[in-house]
């Protein structure tokens, strides 16, 4: 409750007269030197606001951002990096490998490069991952590991419609479009396992031998080694792309698989898809041209 100000008789301060359950409130002033900075502050928030962009509608006097401010900083960084980008674009992949200042550059640049735009299917290693993404650290290539190869898949992409020389090739969905039936499908799994020694019934594996030679050693070759020319993988391998189960490969056989890659020509530099098929190359798969 409120009382009137009053003298306290201990400290002889002025009370502000509030008092509770007859316990008075005393007077005591805040210290100067926290006034003024308070002050200060104030005033310190309201040239803040007329200079720089404090508020929705206005760009303050000085126009300075900090989103305006990064832009000038990767322009300048660009602006620095642009005489190396130049040397990476005018040489051959062959020239950057062998030139220690240009393959020194080129990895590094690779390795952010694949970080930010391959990591998330491939893997940070490059070590691939279940359900159509390969490794690009073993020596197992679908259209090839030399220098070029690589290059003109990260160019170009995999069955990527923008790009009219994506690496191309369709498997027939042998169930799906009636030309094997569901035993048939069968038979040709049989022979699949049995290329790598796997086969569980061999009388199915020999009944799929003569289907295999019919419908798929066109594109997979007689044993089943695999065409890079076409993108037809080793079956005789233990290396799968998408599972080497007899499931697996039955789903494969059965209804294809069609993964697609985007063609980075599109969205990178020459000189970044240049280093990154240096970094790819490097990861340990790499063959010679």
């Amino acid at each position: 409750m409120a009382s009137t100000p009053e003298k306290d008789a201990v400290s002889g301060r002025e009370t502000t007269g509030h008092e509770w359950d007859g316990i008075r409130e005393l007077n005591t002033p805040l210290p100067r030197w926290w006034l003024y900075s308070f002050y200060a502050c104030i005033a310190f928030a309201a040239l803040w606001v007329v200079l720089y962009p404090a508020l929705p509608f206005s760009t303050g006097l000085t126009g300075w951002t900090a989103r305006g401010s990064i832009g000038e900083e990767l322009a300048r960084h660009a602006a620095e990096q642009e005489p190396r980008l130049a040397a990476i674009r005018e040489a051959t992949l062959e020239e950057i490998r062998s030139e220690p200042a240009l393959r020194a550059y080129a990895m590094a640049g690779g390795r952010v490069a694949f970080g930010n735009n391959c990591a998330a299917c491939h893997g940070a290693g490059g070590q691939g991952a279940p359900g159509g993404f390969p490794s690009l650290a073993d020596d197992d290539w679908l259209w090839g590991g030399s220098l070029s190869a690589i290059e003109a898949t990260i160019r170009h992409g995999i069955r990527t419609p923008e790009d009219d020389q994506a690496r191309t090739s369709m498997m027939p969905r042998f169930l799906a479009d009636g030309m094997l039936k569901a035993s048939q499908v069968n038979d040709v799994a049989e022979h699949v396992l049995d290329l790598s020694g796997r086969a569980t019934d061999r009388a199915a594996a020999a009944r799929g031998a003569a289907l295999f030679a019919e419908n798929c050693a066109a594109c997979h070759g007689d044993r089943g080694t695999g065409n890079r020319e076409m993108g037809a993988p080793n079956l005789a391998d233990q290396v799968w792309l998408y599972g080497g189960d007899k499931r697996a490969i039955v789903q494969s056989i059965a209804y294809a698989r069609v993964g697609v890659m985007p063609a980075w020509g599109q969205r990178l530099d020459t000189a970044v898809i240049k280093m990154l098929a240096v970094y790819v190359h490097a990861l340990g798969g790499g063959e010679a041209e």
